[in-house]
């Protein structure tokens, strides 16, 4: 009866916890783009390394790439189409379009928001300039990169987007 009480008291910590990360289900394939959504972006945990370029500006950042599974290493250089929120982060000088954003997972960033996890979020570059579309769903296609990225020192993201074109407000 012991062992019973127990199984059932740990039996929602294990479902709960999902497929473990090395059993990421494949993405769909759409025209020839990997859909990857945010449930397999943000499928694992990702904790950004502590790193203070100030006390050793020679030394390299660490990366965390330790921590990002085998399956997700896989997509990188591959064509995706990933959806969130437009969040933006560089403008066109005139224009007022955004050649750089964050696409998240979620709007919970806004305002009095959470912080969001690393892989919450793709880092989408665009030359030309894309009109800035907030508070809906969009979804952008191009090359995807498992990269770490950084500015400054400081860790920025693990993900990042080429986009082609404009982005398609999703349905």
């Amino acid at each position: 009866m012991k062992v019973f009480l127990i199984a059932l008291a740990v039996l929602p910590l294990v479902v709960a916890a999902g497929p473990a990360p090395s059993q990421l289900q494949a993405p769909e394939v759409e025209g020839g783009y990997l859909k990857l959504g945010f449930d397999l972006l943000s499928s694992f945990k990702f904790i950004a390394p502590e790193y203070d370029p100030l006390a050793n500006p020679k030394a390299p950042p660490p990366t965390g790439e330790e921590q990002i599974p085998a399956a997700v290493k896989g997509w990188s250089g591959k064509k995706a189409i990933v959806t969130g929120f437009m969040l933006p982060t560089k403008l066109e000088n005139g224009s007022g379009k955004a050649v750089e954003f964050l696409l998240m997972a979620n709007q919970m960033a806004c305002c009095y928001g959470t912080v969001p996890n690393m892989n919450d979020w793709v880092i989408v570059k665009i030359p030309k300039g894309v009109p800035i579309t907030q508070d809906v769903p969009i979804a952008f296609r191009g090359t995807f990169k498992v990269n770490p990225t950084f500015e400054s020192g400081y860790m920025t993201g693990i993900y990042e987007l080429d986009a082609e074109g404009p982005g398609q407000v999703a349905e």
